[in-house]
């Protein structure tokens, strides 16, 4: 194996070869996980094909960012090595650039942003590295790291324009095509396109190397989704960008490199709301029982959405379980919210005794589950003789929370539901 990395001027915009992708597996044995498949009943019957989910969020660090950081840095030459490396990220980057430097000796600086989830900042000042926090979004990470690779000489590890860092995370297809039967579709989240790269290239070699094909299809947040325009163009454009909870891959633009294999390769790209992406959170943790971040659940959100078309065997990759406890809980909410298995009401009332008693049996009749209620004569705009009612309610879906705003307006109330 070369000890120094290719030039990615020159280099990148060549597909990774079958060769390239075995040797970096062989290279990785020792550092990943061989994270486990776990086919989902519920899944295939929304889709009407066998899927199989990929546990990356099993992986080492939490993500599959472990194999490309892993692979980047074992490929360094020694006096790379000497002069350190130094890379920017809110969270799983960080954390596989901090891991796999920790294996293999290398200094490592990572800037982060101030806001940065709490777990995430531990963990990888865990793994050894010196942290800088610095900026409000992780722009600020960026442009420090690259100044302070220029006034260094440290080695600056991008998150996924770089050909060592496709190759490293294209071991994952691998995977997918030794364990999957008949593989026929495979879902990817892309950020900035580095999985997608690796894995559609493997996946399709591996095939090419039997006389079979696969699809490979991508899934963005629609909140920033850069490459159904830059496909469009033939170019990286970089979009403006509004926030989502998929901030993992809430990426303005493409990589050069990325996209050139994307571009080639890949089948297909969709979009999903964060109303989707939460309700594949909720059904993760309620039916595959798995802890997975926004961003590595989009290709579930995809299947749950109807926007992916599959006949075959299907792999989804959860790439990633690294989720603040805190965005956990308002995304579970959020999640039920969407699926029509909890709201938030407000109720104006006149201001008289038994108007509580009668939207409580009113409630009661139509089977709704009461978690909160706020009732109040201050504030909102209130006349002297209003009240308004505010009751967070446990539902059983749509038509269920239809039902329930029903029986309430018959009998003469006006509800309003407060949006998450």
């Amino acid at each position: 194996m070369p000890t120094t990395s290719p030039d990615p001027t020159t280099a990148a915009s060549a597909i990774p070869s079958l060769a390239e992708f075995e040797d970096a597996a062989a290279a990785l044995r020792a550092v990943i996980v061989q994270t486990p498949f776990d086919e989902s009943e519920y899944l295939s019957d929304v889709l009407g094909a066998p899927v199989h989910l990929k546990l990356e969020n099993l992986q080492r660090t939490g993500s599959f960012k472990i194999r490309g950081a892993t692979y980047r840095l074992s490929r360094l030459s020694a006096e790379e090595r000497a002069r350190g490396v130094v890379a920017a990220s809110a969270g799983n980057h960080a954390q596989g650039v901090a891991l796999a430097a920790q294996k293999l000796g290398i200094a490592a600086t990572i800037f982060m942003p101030l806001g940065v989830p709490v777990p995430k900042l531990l963990a990888t000042r865990g793994y050894g590295a010196e942290v800088i926090l610095e900026g409000a979004t992780v722009e600020t990470p960026l442009r420090l790291a690259a100044a302070y690779a220029e006034r260094t000489g440290a080695v600056l590890i991008h998150p996924f324009d770089h050909r060592d860092v496709i190759v490293g995370q294209g071991t994952l297809g691998l995977e997918l095509w030794d364990a999957i039967d008949g593989l026929e579709t495979v879902i990817v989240g892309i950020g900035g396109g580095g999985l997608i790269a690796g894995v559609a290239a493997a996946v399709k070699a591996r095939a090419a190397a039997e006389g079979r094909t696969v699809r490979v299809i991508g899934v963005q947040a629609e909140n920033s989704a850069a490459y159904p325009s830059s496909l469009a163009a033939g170019e990286p454009l970089t979009v403006e960008t509004t926030p989502t909870i998929a901030d993992g891959i809430a990426v303005a633009r493409p990589g050069d490199l990325t996209f050139e294999v994307i571009r080639e390769l890949v089948d297909e790209v969709v979009t999903v709301t964060d109303d989707d992406i939460a309700r594949a959170l909720l059904n993760l943790l309620e039916r595959a029982k798995q802890v997975v971040e926004p961003a590595g659940a989009v290709g579930v959100a995809a299947i749950l959405a109807g926007k992916i078309q599959a006949s075959g065997p299907t792999a989804v990759i959860l790439s990633g379980g690294n989720i603040d406890p805190l965005l956990l809980q308002r995304v579970v909410a959020h999640g039920l919210a969407a699926s029509g298995r909890y709201m938030t009401l407000q109720i104006p009332l006149p201001d008289r005794p038994g108007q509580l008693a009668r939207v409580s049996e009113l409630l009661s009749i139509a089977g709704a589950n009461v978690i909160e209620v706020l009732h109040t004569r201050h504030g909102q705009g209130l006349q002297i003789s209003e009240v308004i009612l505010q009751l967070s309610v446990e539902t059983r879906g749509e038509e269920h929370r239809a039902h329930v705003i029903s029986v309430l307006t018959d009998a003469g109330f006006t509800p309003r539901v407060v949006e998450d």
